[in-house]
């Protein structure tokens, strides 16, 4: 890789590290191919890109982005390293997860995800459980409803009886 083509790969790794809301830094050394390819197709299914990257390179491009401070990743960026891009915060951690149940990798490394920077093996199990941006929207919006519905289902049985009650009365008086 030449000067040039280095400065250009720094320079667009460095736009999609700003641009993007969650990525997680892991270690899959030590994979086999047919592993690999396998880890790359269920991240292609689940909306996850997948890139090997070269330290050096990472942190360049870290530093580059001025809007977030990347500090507290930099101690992880040792040995292979590679980047999942996604949108959801909790996906690459479930992905993760679910293929070391036949694999011992990828490893955890360091996850950012909306502001916050998670580093060590220890945090991948409290990253595949909190909950993403949509899901917790939908848990709002059905606790909104549930007294709504309530109030609603009153009302109208309560009207119903309030209505017997002045029919009652009206006949009572004819």
């Amino acid at each position: 890789m030449t000067k040039e083509e280095k400065s250009q790969y720094i320079k667009d790794l460095a736009v999609k590290l700003s641009e993007s809301g969650v990525f997680y830094l892991t270690d899959a050394a030590g994979l086999t191919v047919e592993s690999v390819n396998q880890l790359r197709e269920r991240c292609f299914k689940n909306n996850i890109e997948l890139r090997v990257v070269k330290n050096t390179l990472l942190k360049k491009a870290l530093e580059r982005v001025e809007d977030k401070n990347y500090e507290e990743l930099y101690g992880v960026l040792a040995g292979p390293t590679a980047i999942m891009f996604a949108e959801v915060g909790n996906a690459p951690a479930k992905l993760i997860k679910d293929f070391r149940k036949k694999n011992d990798k990828p490893l955890l490394k360091g996850a950012f995800i909306d502001e916050a920077i998670f580093t060590g093996e220890e945090n991948l199990d409290f990253l595949s459980s909190i909950k993403s941006k949509e899901e917790l929207v939908g848990e709002i919006i059905g606790l909104l409803q549930s007294p709504a519905k309530n109030v609603v289902s009153g009302l109208k049985s309560a009207g119903g009886t309030l209505a017997g009650i002045i029919k009652t009365l009206s006949e009572k008086e004819a």
